[in-house]
């Protein structure tokens, strides 16, 4: 008898971590969206810094870092402490550190990553007009992103749940 309720409860346990890691994978999606977003809000920001109170980079970025409660502020009030510093590196070069050292779990895709980095080739020693246009670039880049997501987010988080419950599924046979 305690053999069946042992195996009752490695089925149930397994198709419940299953089924969580498929929701997990969607929620990851949606996290993902949300960041994207957010990224947005601070690039207009930045944006709007730079071009309309014509505030140099190290101020644009730590009011940009400031308003915004994003896991990406801490990233952009990092940018604007060491442009302060002026140690001789290029902005190019911080910039790409600041990319780098972001943390894994922040969910942005190896491209989200790539296309930020780009974003500050050409960010840090050009007039307001290229600076307007980079931006200007990057944020149309994000806004096809961000309509992509947004477009599959409920078919991908359908997906990934019905995929972990019939993974889960698929373990218990062959379990049993």
């Amino acid at each position: 008898m305690l053999m069946v309720w042992i195996k009752t409860a490695g089925i149930l346990l397994t198709a419940a971590g299953a089924a969580g890691t498929g929701i997990s994978m969607g929620l990851r999606y949606r996290d993902h969206l949300r960041l994207l977003e957010d990224l947005r809000k601070m690039i207009t920001l930045l944006k709007g810094e730079i071009l309309y109170a014509n505030a140099p980079l190290e101020e644009a970025f730590a009011h940009a870092g400031e308003r915004s409660s994003c896991v990406l502020s801490g990233m952009f009030t990092d940018m604007s402490k060491r442009i302060a510093e002026r140690n001789g590196e290029s902005f190019y070069e911080m910039w790409q550190e600041e990319v780098d050292r972001l943390d894994k779990e922040v969910p942005l895709s190896n491209e989200d990553r790539r296309q930020l980095k780009g974003l500050g080739q050409n960010l840090g020693y050009l007039d307001h007009a290229m600076q307007e246009r980079t931006i200007l670039l990057y944020l149309e880049q994000l806004d096809g992103e961000i309509t992509y997501l947004r477009e599959h987010l409920q078919e991908k988080n359908r997906l990934y749940t019905s995929l972990g419950i019939a993974a889960g599924l698929f373990l218990i046979i062959v379990m049993c």
